[in-house]
């Protein structure tokens, strides 16, 4: 059997809505890719959902795949309410509509293709896994933060690797990390 591809994602936004960023780090057999975007309007939780959707995109083709995110509200909607929702309709316990309910069906794709096994990690803890992540995303939201005349954050030059401004809206950048 084949080693699975390990994915460590994370997602910010600075206010909500505000400019916010994604990033994931895939790893697989000694082999290592960042890949990370941004959106000028967004909030935290859709940051987070979008960074699984890109890195479980970016496979090309059907894999084992272990996912640590630090987003309890990923990780429980994807092992336990997204299964309630595809049979009710996406309502919450309360009867209100699902907030992302576009990311949920989108995300819901492409872990149908793999065979995905969750696992949720504390946030802001100092691992090179979790950190890559980090830096990725905080490099992605500074050309909308510079674009909005916000200070940019003290990233390391790594983090600087980010869109373009005017590009930040959405769009992946992928980078190699050996």
């Amino acid at each position: 059997m084949t080693a699975p591809v390990v994915i460590y994602t994370d997602g910010a936004c600075k206010g909500t809505p505000g400019p916010g960023g994604w990033g994931a780090l895939l790893q697989h057999r000694g082999r290592e890719r960042e890949i990370f975007g941004g959106e000028a309007q967004t909030t935290n939780n859709r940051m987070e959902l979008t960074a699984v959707i890109r890195a479980l995109e970016s496979l090309k083709r059907c894999v084992a795949v272990e996912i640590y995110t630090d987003s309890q509200h990923v990780k429980n909607g994807m092992e336990s309410w997204i299964s309630v929702w595809k049979r009710n309709g996406p309502k919450t316990a309360d009867r209100k509509p699902v907030k992302n309910a576009d990311l949920w069906v989108e995300l819901d794709r492409p872990v149908q293709e793999h065979a995905v096994v969750w696992h949720w990690v504390r946030g802001h803890v100092s691992t090179r896994a979790t950190i890559a992540p980090t830096r990725s995303r905080i490099g992605a939201w500074k050309p909308c933060a510079a674009h909005r005349g916000w200070p940019r954050s003290r990233a390391s030059p790594r983090a600087a690797v980010a869109a373009a401004p005017g590009q930040a809206g959405g769009a992946a950048r992928h980078r190699r990390v050996t």
